[in-house]
Protein backbone atom coordinates (compact mmCIF):
# COMPACT_ATOMS: atom_id res chain seq x y z
CA UNK A 1 0.00 0.00 0.00
CA UNK A 2 1.20 3.52 -0.86
CA UNK A 3 -0.20 6.83 0.24
CA UNK A 4 -1.63 8.60 -2.80
CA UNK A 5 0.15 11.84 -2.68
CA UNK A 6 4.00 9.86 -2.95
CA UNK A 7 3.25 8.71 -5.76
CA UNK A 8 2.26 11.39 -7.38
CA UNK A 9 5.79 13.12 -7.46
CA UNK A 10 6.69 14.60 -10.40
CA UNK A 11 3.60 14.34 -12.35
CA UNK A 12 2.35 17.07 -14.15
CA UNK A 13 -1.11 17.63 -12.67
CA UNK A 14 -3.86 19.52 -14.12
CA UNK A 15 -6.45 19.24 -11.27
CA UNK A 16 -7.44 17.31 -8.06
CA UNK A 17 -10.79 16.19 -6.98
CA UNK A 18 -11.06 14.36 -3.55
CA UNK A 19 -8.29 13.31 -1.26
CA UNK A 20 -4.30 12.58 -2.01
CA UNK A 21 -3.79 10.94 1.89
CA UNK A 22 -5.84 7.71 1.29
CA UNK A 23 -3.76 4.50 0.28
CA UNK A 24 -3.47 2.70 -2.61
CA UNK A 25 -3.34 -0.98 -2.96
CA UNK A 26 -2.27 -1.01 -6.65
CA UNK A 27 -2.41 0.07 -9.90
CA UNK A 28 -4.42 -0.95 -13.12
CA UNK A 29 -5.06 0.02 -16.59
CA UNK A 30 -6.96 -2.89 -17.28
CA UNK A 31 -10.67 -2.12 -15.83
CA UNK A 32 -10.84 -6.31 -15.48
CA UNK A 33 -8.31 -6.40 -12.74
CA UNK A 34 -9.66 -3.39 -10.69
CA UNK A 35 -9.85 -4.56 -6.68
CA UNK A 36 -10.77 -2.57 -3.78
CA UNK A 37 -8.46 0.72 -2.90
CA UNK A 38 -6.84 0.37 -6.59
CA UNK A 39 -5.87 3.06 -8.89
CA UNK A 40 -7.04 3.43 -12.37
CA UNK A 41 -5.50 4.44 -15.26
CA UNK A 42 -7.86 5.64 -17.83
CA UNK A 43 -5.41 5.63 -21.08
CA UNK A 44 -7.04 6.48 -24.72
CA UNK A 45 -5.59 3.97 -26.81
CA UNK A 46 -5.88 3.15 -30.30
CA UNK A 47 -8.78 0.98 -30.42
CA UNK A 48 -10.06 1.04 -26.50
CA UNK A 49 -10.47 4.32 -24.70
CA UNK A 50 -10.30 3.72 -20.72
CA UNK A 51 -11.83 6.23 -19.77
CA UNK A 52 -15.29 4.87 -20.89
CA UNK A 53 -14.72 2.45 -18.32
CA UNK A 54 -14.26 5.28 -15.20
CA UNK A 55 -18.19 4.31 -13.86
CA UNK A 56 -17.53 0.52 -13.95
CA UNK A 57 -14.15 0.11 -12.53
CA UNK A 58 -15.55 2.76 -9.62
CA UNK A 59 -18.39 0.06 -8.78
CA UNK A 60 -15.47 -2.85 -8.55
CA UNK A 61 -14.20 -0.52 -5.98
CA UNK A 62 -11.21 1.89 -7.69
CA UNK A 63 -10.62 4.68 -5.01
CA UNK A 64 -8.88 6.90 -7.47
CA UNK A 65 -9.23 7.84 -11.03
CA UNK A 66 -5.73 8.90 -13.07
CA UNK A 67 -7.31 10.84 -16.39
CA UNK A 68 -6.92 13.54 -19.05
CA UNK A 69 -10.44 13.84 -19.19
CA UNK A 70 -12.88 14.39 -15.98
CA UNK A 71 -15.90 12.36 -16.19
CA UNK A 72 -19.80 13.86 -16.03
CA UNK A 73 -20.66 12.44 -12.82
CA UNK A 74 -18.02 12.46 -9.87
CA UNK A 75 -19.03 10.34 -7.60
CA UNK A 76 -17.79 11.17 -3.83
CA UNK A 77 -14.95 9.32 -1.47
CA UNK A 78 -12.86 8.35 -5.20
CA UNK A 79 -10.37 10.92 -6.13
CA UNK A 80 -9.59 12.34 -9.77
CA UNK A 81 -6.31 12.73 -10.86
CA UNK A 82 -6.51 14.76 -14.20
CA UNK A 83 -3.25 15.07 -16.29
CA UNK A 84 -2.16 16.33 -19.39
CA UNK A 85 -0.37 13.06 -20.22
CA UNK A 86 -1.83 10.05 -18.63
CA UNK A 87 1.01 7.90 -20.03
CA UNK A 88 3.90 9.64 -19.29
CA UNK A 89 2.11 10.06 -15.56
CA UNK A 90 1.47 6.13 -15.90
CA UNK A 91 4.99 5.57 -15.61
CA UNK A 92 6.18 8.65 -12.77
CA UNK A 93 3.46 6.89 -10.36
CA UNK A 94 4.59 3.34 -11.28
CA UNK A 95 8.39 4.71 -10.25
CA UNK A 96 6.94 6.24 -7.59
CA UNK A 97 4.76 3.31 -6.34
CA UNK A 98 7.86 0.54 -6.64
CA UNK A 99 10.20 2.91 -5.28
CA UNK A 100 12.32 3.88 -7.96
CA UNK A 101 13.94 0.50 -8.87
CA UNK A 102 16.14 1.47 -11.84
CA UNK A 103 17.77 3.85 -9.62
CA UNK A 104 18.87 1.01 -7.39
CA UNK A 105 20.88 -1.08 -10.19
CA UNK A 106 22.89 -0.46 -13.55
CA UNK A 107 20.02 -0.21 -16.19
CA UNK A 108 21.21 -0.87 -19.60
CA UNK A 109 19.20 -0.05 -22.75
CA UNK A 110 19.29 -1.38 -25.73
CA UNK A 111 17.60 -0.01 -29.08
CA UNK A 112 17.60 -0.18 -33.17
CA UNK A 113 15.81 -1.69 -36.13
CA UNK A 114 17.94 -5.10 -35.46
CA UNK A 115 20.12 -6.52 -33.05
CA UNK A 116 18.46 -5.87 -30.37
CA UNK A 117 17.80 -9.24 -28.02
CA UNK A 118 20.97 -10.60 -30.03
CA UNK A 119 22.79 -8.08 -28.35
CA UNK A 120 20.88 -7.68 -24.75
CA UNK A 121 21.46 -11.64 -24.42
CA UNK A 122 25.29 -11.39 -25.14
CA UNK A 123 25.44 -8.70 -22.88
CA UNK A 124 23.70 -10.68 -19.95
CA UNK A 125 25.88 -13.82 -20.72
CA UNK A 126 29.08 -11.93 -20.67
CA UNK A 127 28.24 -9.90 -17.48
CA UNK A 128 27.21 -13.14 -15.82
CA UNK A 129 30.57 -15.01 -16.68
CA UNK A 130 32.38 -11.74 -14.43
CA UNK A 131 30.30 -13.32 -11.65
CA UNK A 132 27.53 -10.51 -11.86
CA UNK A 133 23.93 -11.00 -10.33
CA UNK A 134 22.18 -9.59 -13.91
CA UNK A 135 18.79 -9.35 -15.04
CA UNK A 136 16.93 -9.27 -18.30
CA UNK A 137 14.02 -7.34 -20.51
CA UNK A 138 14.31 -9.11 -23.93
CA UNK A 139 11.37 -9.79 -26.40
CA UNK A 140 9.10 -12.54 -25.19
CA UNK A 141 11.96 -13.34 -22.53
CA UNK A 142 12.49 -11.76 -18.86
CA UNK A 143 15.38 -13.09 -16.72
CA UNK A 144 15.90 -12.50 -12.74
CA UNK A 145 19.26 -14.53 -12.55
CA UNK A 146 17.81 -18.17 -13.18
CA UNK A 147 14.39 -16.93 -12.91
CA UNK A 148 12.64 -17.06 -16.34
CA UNK A 149 9.27 -14.97 -16.50
CA UNK A 150 7.37 -14.91 -20.08
CA UNK A 151 6.36 -11.27 -21.33
CA UNK A 152 4.12 -10.71 -24.62
CA UNK A 153 6.01 -7.17 -25.50
CA UNK A 154 9.79 -6.34 -26.09
CA UNK A 155 9.69 -4.10 -23.52
CA UNK A 156 6.46 -4.23 -21.22
CA UNK A 157 4.11 -1.63 -19.86
CA UNK A 158 5.32 0.61 -16.97
CA UNK A 159 3.63 -1.51 -14.18
CA UNK A 160 5.29 -4.69 -15.15
CA UNK A 161 8.39 -2.85 -16.09
CA UNK A 162 8.67 -1.73 -12.50
CA UNK A 163 7.46 -4.56 -10.93
CA UNK A 164 10.10 -6.44 -12.60
CA UNK A 165 12.88 -4.11 -11.85
CA UNK A 166 11.80 -4.05 -7.97
CA UNK A 167 12.36 -7.94 -8.14
CA UNK A 168 15.62 -7.64 -9.35
CA UNK A 169 16.26 -5.10 -6.66
CA UNK A 170 14.77 -7.56 -4.49
CA UNK A 171 17.02 -10.48 -5.55
CA UNK A 172 20.02 -8.45 -5.33
CA UNK A 173 20.77 -7.70 -9.19
CA UNK A 174 23.71 -5.27 -10.33
CA UNK A 175 23.20 -5.17 -13.89
CA UNK A 176 19.78 -5.33 -16.05
CA UNK A 177 19.72 -5.56 -19.73
CA UNK A 178 16.64 -4.06 -21.66
CA UNK A 179 15.25 -3.74 -24.80
CA UNK A 180 13.67 -0.96 -25.67
CA UNK A 181 10.94 -0.69 -28.49
CA UNK A 182 10.38 2.71 -30.21
CA UNK A 183 6.82 1.88 -29.24
CA UNK A 184 7.56 1.92 -26.15
CA UNK A 185 9.04 4.89 -26.42
CA UNK A 186 6.39 6.52 -28.39
CA UNK A 187 3.82 5.37 -25.54
CA UNK A 188 6.42 6.76 -22.65
CA UNK A 189 6.29 3.14 -20.92
CA UNK A 190 9.91 4.06 -20.15
CA UNK A 191 9.51 7.79 -18.87
CA UNK A 192 11.31 8.45 -15.33
CA UNK A 193 13.40 5.21 -15.77
CA UNK A 194 16.93 5.63 -14.65
CA UNK A 195 19.29 4.44 -17.49
CA UNK A 196 23.11 4.16 -17.24
CA UNK A 197 23.66 3.44 -21.13
CA UNK A 198 21.77 3.55 -23.67
CA UNK A 199 23.13 1.21 -27.32
CA UNK A 200 21.99 2.13 -30.44
CA UNK A 201 22.62 -0.57 -33.27
CA UNK A 202 21.27 0.20 -36.79
CA UNK A 203 18.05 1.71 -38.04
CA UNK A 204 16.43 0.80 -41.24
CA UNK A 205 12.90 0.16 -42.54
CA UNK A 206 10.51 -1.12 -39.67
CA UNK A 207 7.36 -0.50 -38.10
CA UNK A 208 6.28 1.93 -40.21
CA UNK A 209 2.93 0.74 -39.79
CA UNK A 210 2.95 2.42 -36.66
CA UNK A 211 5.39 5.30 -37.36
CA UNK A 212 3.67 6.42 -40.45
CA UNK A 213 7.56 7.85 -41.90
CA UNK A 214 11.11 6.72 -41.40
CA UNK A 215 12.05 9.96 -39.70
CA UNK A 216 9.55 9.61 -37.23
CA UNK A 217 10.59 6.44 -36.60
CA UNK A 218 14.17 7.57 -36.09
CA UNK A 219 12.89 10.26 -34.21
CA UNK A 220 11.39 8.87 -32.01
CA UNK A 221 14.58 6.13 -31.30
CA UNK A 222 16.67 9.19 -30.70
CA UNK A 223 14.59 10.32 -28.02
CA UNK A 224 15.53 7.38 -25.85
CA UNK A 225 19.42 8.94 -26.65
CA UNK A 226 17.97 12.36 -25.38
CA UNK A 227 16.24 11.50 -22.06
CA UNK A 228 20.23 10.19 -20.73
CA UNK A 229 21.93 12.11 -18.17
CA UNK A 230 25.19 13.15 -18.05
CA UNK A 231 26.57 10.18 -15.64
CA UNK A 232 25.28 7.96 -18.81
CA UNK A 233 26.96 6.43 -21.78
CA UNK A 234 25.52 6.22 -25.00
CA UNK A 235 27.29 3.70 -26.86
CA UNK A 236 26.75 3.67 -30.58
CA UNK A 237 27.10 1.94 -34.04
CA UNK A 238 28.52 4.60 -36.53
CA UNK A 239 28.83 2.40 -39.17
CA UNK A 240 24.42 3.32 -39.61
CA UNK A 241 24.14 6.47 -40.81
CA UNK A 242 21.62 7.93 -38.33
CA UNK A 243 24.49 7.20 -35.36
CA UNK A 244 25.96 10.19 -35.21
CA UNK A 245 22.46 11.36 -35.29
CA UNK A 246 21.14 9.33 -32.11
CA UNK A 247 23.21 11.29 -29.53
CA UNK A 248 23.11 15.47 -31.11
CA UNK A 249 21.30 16.34 -28.27
CA UNK A 250 22.57 13.60 -25.21
CA UNK A 251 24.05 14.58 -22.19
CA UNK A 252 25.60 11.30 -22.47
CA UNK A 253 29.27 10.00 -22.28
CA UNK A 254 29.25 8.85 -25.97
CA UNK A 255 31.22 6.42 -27.00
CA UNK A 256 31.65 5.21 -30.99
CA UNK A 257 31.97 1.76 -32.26
CA UNK A 258 32.07 0.59 -35.97
CA UNK A 259 33.52 -2.58 -38.67
CA UNK A 260 34.29 -0.12 -41.24
CA UNK A 261 34.83 3.37 -39.69
CA UNK A 262 37.18 5.20 -37.10
CA UNK A 263 35.33 4.32 -33.78
CA UNK A 264 36.52 4.05 -29.92
CA UNK A 265 35.78 0.54 -30.29
CA UNK A 266 36.93 -1.57 -33.51
CA UNK A 267 36.73 -5.20 -35.10
CA UNK A 268 38.02 -6.76 -38.14
CA UNK A 269 36.76 -9.91 -38.98
CA UNK A 270 39.67 -12.20 -40.82
CA UNK A 271 37.64 -15.57 -41.18
CA UNK A 272 34.30 -17.22 -41.04
CA UNK A 273 32.63 -20.40 -41.94
CA UNK A 274 29.66 -21.88 -40.45
CA UNK A 275 30.96 -22.78 -37.13
CA UNK A 276 31.76 -19.29 -36.22
CA UNK A 277 34.20 -16.63 -36.98
CA UNK A 278 37.65 -15.71 -36.38
CA UNK A 279 38.31 -11.51 -35.58
CA UNK A 280 40.37 -8.99 -34.35
CA UNK A 281 38.79 -6.51 -31.70
CA UNK A 282 40.73 -3.37 -30.85
CA UNK A 283 44.09 -4.96 -31.57
CA UNK A 284 43.44 -8.73 -29.73
CA UNK A 285 42.03 -11.88 -32.31
CA UNK A 286 39.47 -13.85 -31.17
CA UNK A 287 37.14 -16.39 -31.88
CA UNK A 288 33.78 -16.93 -31.44
CA UNK A 289 30.69 -19.50 -32.03
CA UNK A 290 28.43 -16.67 -33.23
CA UNK A 291 28.34 -16.27 -37.34
CA UNK A 292 27.79 -12.96 -39.72
CA UNK A 293 28.57 -9.71 -39.62
CA UNK A 294 25.61 -8.84 -37.91
CA UNK A 295 26.42 -10.52 -34.85
CA UNK A 296 30.07 -9.09 -34.82
CA UNK A 297 28.21 -5.79 -34.67
CA UNK A 298 26.22 -7.58 -31.23
CA UNK A 299 29.37 -8.40 -29.86
CA UNK A 300 31.41 -5.29 -30.69
CA UNK A 301 28.53 -3.34 -28.76
CA UNK A 302 28.59 -5.84 -25.77
CA UNK A 303 32.53 -5.33 -25.38
CA UNK A 304 32.27 -1.86 -26.19
CA UNK A 305 29.91 -1.77 -22.92
CA UNK A 306 32.01 -3.65 -20.97
CA UNK A 307 34.68 -1.65 -21.27
CA UNK A 308 33.03 1.12 -20.48
CA UNK A 309 32.31 -0.62 -17.11
CA UNK A 310 36.08 -0.64 -16.56
CA UNK A 311 35.91 -4.69 -17.11
CA UNK A 312 39.14 -6.58 -17.57
CA UNK A 313 40.09 -6.02 -21.07
CA UNK A 314 41.61 -9.74 -21.36
CA UNK A 315 39.14 -11.48 -19.43
CA UNK A 316 36.25 -9.88 -21.77
CA UNK A 317 38.03 -11.11 -24.67
CA UNK A 318 38.52 -14.77 -23.50
CA UNK A 319 34.67 -14.70 -21.84
CA UNK A 320 33.34 -13.67 -25.33
CA UNK A 321 34.69 -16.73 -27.19
CA UNK A 322 32.61 -18.85 -24.84
CA UNK A 323 29.84 -16.60 -25.88
CA UNK A 324 26.26 -18.71 -27.48
CA UNK A 325 23.65 -17.79 -30.17
CA UNK A 326 20.12 -16.82 -28.79
CA UNK A 327 17.35 -19.35 -30.11
CA UNK A 328 16.12 -18.39 -33.25
CA UNK A 329 18.77 -16.17 -34.29
CA UNK A 330 20.90 -18.06 -36.96
CA UNK A 331 20.10 -21.25 -35.67
CA UNK A 332 21.89 -24.19 -37.24
CA UNK A 333 20.60 -27.20 -37.96
CA UNK A 334 23.70 -28.89 -39.52
CA UNK A 335 23.80 -32.07 -41.02
CA UNK A 336 26.92 -32.99 -42.48
CA UNK A 337 26.04 -36.75 -43.04
CA UNK A 338 23.57 -36.07 -45.58
CA UNK A 339 25.33 -32.35 -46.81
CA UNK A 340 22.04 -30.02 -45.46
CA UNK A 341 22.08 -27.25 -43.05
CA UNK A 342 19.46 -25.46 -42.39
CA UNK A 343 18.71 -21.89 -40.74
CA UNK A 344 16.40 -20.79 -38.18
CA UNK A 345 16.11 -17.05 -37.86
CA UNK A 346 13.88 -14.20 -36.73
CA UNK A 347 14.77 -11.40 -39.45
CA UNK A 348 11.98 -9.82 -40.28
CA UNK A 349 12.46 -6.69 -41.91
CA UNK A 350 13.77 -5.88 -45.09
CA UNK A 351 17.55 -5.10 -43.81
CA UNK A 352 17.80 -8.33 -41.60
CA UNK A 353 16.64 -10.56 -44.09
CA UNK A 354 19.39 -8.91 -47.25
CA UNK A 355 21.75 -8.99 -44.23
CA UNK A 356 21.10 -12.75 -43.34
CA UNK A 357 20.93 -13.72 -46.93
CA UNK A 358 24.18 -12.02 -47.81
CA UNK A 359 25.89 -14.05 -45.29
CA UNK A 360 24.86 -17.48 -46.50
CA UNK A 361 25.93 -16.36 -50.18
CA UNK A 362 29.40 -15.89 -48.43
CA UNK A 363 29.55 -19.25 -46.39
CA UNK A 364 28.30 -21.81 -48.46
CA UNK A 365 30.13 -23.36 -51.49
CA UNK A 366 29.41 -22.68 -55.23
CA UNK A 367 27.77 -25.82 -55.69
CA UNK A 368 24.90 -25.26 -52.59
CA UNK A 369 21.79 -23.55 -53.27
CA UNK A 370 20.13 -21.03 -51.06
CA UNK A 371 16.57 -21.91 -50.36
CA UNK A 372 14.38 -19.39 -48.66
CA UNK A 373 11.32 -19.80 -47.27
CA UNK A 374 9.51 -16.35 -45.88
CA UNK A 375 6.66 -14.55 -45.43
CA UNK A 376 5.39 -11.45 -43.63
CA UNK A 377 3.07 -10.81 -40.35
CA UNK A 378 -0.47 -9.61 -41.21
CA UNK A 379 -1.59 -6.44 -39.78
CA UNK A 380 1.22 -5.03 -39.40
CA UNK A 381 3.75 -2.82 -42.07
CA UNK A 382 2.90 -3.61 -45.25
CA UNK A 383 5.27 -1.11 -47.27
CA UNK A 384 8.03 -3.44 -46.36
CA UNK A 385 6.52 -6.60 -47.82
CA UNK A 386 7.26 -6.21 -51.78
CA UNK A 387 11.23 -4.67 -50.59
CA UNK A 388 11.47 -7.88 -48.42
CA UNK A 389 9.81 -10.39 -51.58
CA UNK A 390 12.34 -8.53 -53.97
CA UNK A 391 15.22 -8.85 -51.62
CA UNK A 392 14.22 -12.50 -50.80
CA UNK A 393 14.04 -13.69 -54.54
CA UNK A 394 16.84 -11.88 -56.02
CA UNK A 395 19.69 -13.41 -53.71
CA UNK A 396 18.01 -16.56 -53.18
CA UNK A 397 18.09 -19.44 -55.69
CA UNK A 398 15.41 -20.68 -54.17
CA UNK A 399 12.03 -18.70 -52.27
CA UNK A 400 8.50 -20.08 -51.18
CA UNK A 401 6.66 -17.45 -50.05
CA UNK A 402 4.21 -18.23 -47.18
CA UNK A 403 2.70 -17.41 -43.95
CA UNK A 404 3.95 -15.57 -41.18
CA UNK A 405 1.39 -14.62 -38.56
CA UNK A 406 -1.76 -13.78 -40.88
CA UNK A 407 -3.63 -12.22 -37.82
CA UNK A 408 -6.42 -10.79 -39.55
CA UNK A 409 -5.65 -10.21 -43.28
CA UNK A 410 -6.16 -12.72 -46.07
CA UNK A 411 -2.63 -14.95 -46.12
CA UNK A 412 -3.18 -15.24 -50.19
CA UNK A 413 -3.05 -11.25 -50.17
CA UNK A 414 -0.31 -10.95 -48.09
CA UNK A 415 1.84 -13.33 -50.54
CA UNK A 416 0.61 -11.73 -53.40
CA UNK A 417 2.06 -8.34 -51.73
CA UNK A 418 5.26 -9.94 -50.92
CA UNK A 419 5.88 -11.48 -54.67
CA UNK A 420 4.33 -7.87 -56.08
CA UNK A 421 8.33 -6.34 -55.50
CA UNK A 422 9.93 -9.42 -57.06
CA UNK A 423 12.23 -8.46 -60.44
CA UNK A 424 10.37 -10.56 -63.90
CA UNK A 425 14.17 -12.46 -63.81
CA UNK A 426 13.63 -13.81 -60.42
CA UNK A 427 9.82 -14.71 -60.53
CA UNK A 428 11.05 -18.53 -61.85
CA UNK A 429 12.56 -18.83 -58.29
CA UNK A 430 9.26 -18.24 -56.62
CA UNK A 431 6.44 -20.99 -55.25
CA UNK A 432 3.37 -19.65 -53.35
CA UNK A 433 3.03 -22.36 -50.38
CA UNK A 434 0.47 -20.70 -47.96
CA UNK A 435 0.78 -23.29 -45.47
CA UNK A 436 3.66 -22.76 -43.68
CA UNK A 437 4.54 -26.58 -42.34
CA UNK A 438 3.87 -27.34 -45.88
CA UNK A 439 6.14 -24.64 -47.15
CA UNK A 440 9.19 -25.86 -45.08
CA UNK A 441 8.34 -29.29 -45.81
CA UNK A 442 8.78 -28.29 -49.75
CA UNK A 443 11.77 -26.82 -49.44
CA UNK A 444 13.56 -29.83 -47.74
CA UNK A 445 12.19 -31.81 -50.33
CA UNK A 446 13.82 -29.46 -53.33
CA UNK A 447 17.25 -29.73 -51.36
CA UNK A 448 18.81 -32.15 -53.02
CA UNK A 449 21.81 -32.21 -50.89
CA UNK A 450 24.74 -29.92 -50.66
CA UNK A 451 22.32 -27.23 -49.94
CA UNK A 452 21.44 -23.84 -47.50
CA UNK A 453 18.08 -23.82 -46.34
CA UNK A 454 16.67 -20.39 -44.39
CA UNK A 455 13.09 -19.96 -42.99
CA UNK A 456 12.62 -16.46 -41.79
CA UNK A 457 10.97 -14.68 -39.58
CA UNK A 458 9.27 -16.47 -36.50
CA UNK A 459 12.82 -17.55 -34.98
CA UNK A 460 12.42 -17.89 -31.53
CA UNK A 461 8.42 -18.11 -31.56
CA UNK A 462 6.87 -20.94 -30.67
CA UNK A 463 3.53 -20.21 -31.91
CA UNK A 464 1.34 -18.92 -35.50
CA UNK A 465 -1.43 -16.45 -34.63
CA UNK A 466 -4.30 -17.00 -37.12
CA UNK A 467 -7.40 -14.28 -36.38
CA UNK A 468 -6.87 -14.45 -32.62
CA UNK A 469 -6.24 -17.50 -32.19
CA UNK A 470 -2.38 -18.88 -31.30
CA UNK A 471 -1.53 -22.53 -32.34
CA UNK A 472 1.88 -24.14 -31.36
CA UNK A 473 4.37 -23.66 -34.09
CA UNK A 474 7.83 -23.96 -33.82
CA UNK A 475 10.17 -23.89 -37.00
CA UNK A 476 13.41 -25.16 -36.09
CA UNK A 477 11.33 -28.24 -34.93
CA UNK A 478 9.74 -28.64 -37.99
CA UNK A 479 12.47 -28.35 -40.41
CA UNK A 480 14.25 -30.98 -38.52
CA UNK A 481 11.89 -33.17 -38.95
CA UNK A 482 11.91 -32.85 -42.56
CA UNK A 483 15.00 -32.19 -43.02
CA UNK A 484 16.16 -36.14 -41.18
CA UNK A 485 13.07 -37.75 -43.48
CA UNK A 486 15.25 -36.48 -46.56
CA UNK A 487 17.86 -38.68 -45.69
Amino acid sequence: MKILRDILYKVNIDSVIGSTEISINKIEFNSLKIDNNDLFVAISGNQINGHQFISQVIEKGAKVILCELLPKEIVKHVTYIKVKDVRESLSLICNNFYDNPSKKLKLIGITGTNGKTTTANLMFQLFRMFNYKVGLISTNKIKIGDKKIESNLTTPDPITLNKVLKQMVESKIQFCFMEVSSHSIQQKRISGLNFNAGVFTNLSHDHLDYHKTFSEYRDVKKMFFDSLNNNAFAIVNIDDKNGNYMTQNSCAKIYKYALKSRADFSLKIFEKDFNGMKMLINGSEIWTKLIGEFNAYNILATYSLAKCFELDEEKILNKISALNTVDGRFDKIISRSINKIGIVDYAHSPDSVQKILETLIELKSNDESLITVIGCGGDRDKDKRPIMGKIAASLSDKVIFTSDNPRFEDPKLILDQIQSGVDKKDLHKVSNIIDRKKAIKYACEINYGNDVILVAGKGHEKFQILGDVKTEFDDKKILQEFLKKQK
